[in-house]
């Protein structure tokens, strides 16, 4: 018995350091948009480079309503609520930038709200997203790959958009070798 008690703890420490880990770079991300945005001024949020791309208000709008209906009641009820509107989070709205910042804030905070009590227990629980059956597990990985994406979109744009006086959001051009051990 000792060796399976031995074999439910290690899978015990995995799963904790999963959800510390997955927390970590969910906050990552956010860090790096966050920094993006406060480079932009009111207006540029509206932008788009083209009509097929999305201007940051429009990856805003959406990354807030998915966040909401993937991590509301995220144990209990489908990843995609029926109050969702998907078509109309890529409409544009006339939103100020306080507006847009507080429906990030808010989908960040539905999303830690929804990760933070979980435990290593309910990694293997069963979830759906549009009627697909996921693992916790995996409908976590969804969601990093998904705002993994749409945060590069921001901080590309971001950079687009402010050209010359951006300030970098990692190690600097010429400076790798500043941070090698």
């Amino acid at each position: 018995m000792k060796g399976v008690d031995k074999r439910m703890n290690e899978l015990e420490q995995i799963g904790a350091v999963f959800l510390e880990d997955t927390i970590q770079t969910f906050k990552s991300m956010k860090k790096l948009a966050d920094g993006a945005m406060r480079q932009l001024a009111d207006e540029q949020f509206a932008v788009s480079p083209d009509p097929q791309s999305n201007s940051l208000a429009i990856i805003i709008q959406h990354m807030h309503g998915n966040m909401l209906s993937r991590w509301r009641d995220f144990l209990t009820t489908d990843g995609e609520k029926p109050d969702r509107n998907r078509d109309g989070e890529f409409e544009p709205r006339d939103l100020t930038r306080d507006e847009l910042l507080a429906l990030w804030e808010a989908g960040w905070r539905v999303l830690f709200g929804a990760l933070e009590p979980l435990t290593p227990d309910d990694l293997l629980r069963p979830v759906t997203i549009r009627g697909e059956a996921h693992t916790v597990i995996k409908a976590i990985q969804r969601q990093v790959s998904h705002y993994g994406y749409h945060v590069g979109q921001i901080v590309y744009l971001g950079k687009l958009l402010v050209g010359n006086s951006w300030q970098t959001l990692s190690i600097a051009r010429g400076q790798s070798k500043l941070y090698r051990p």
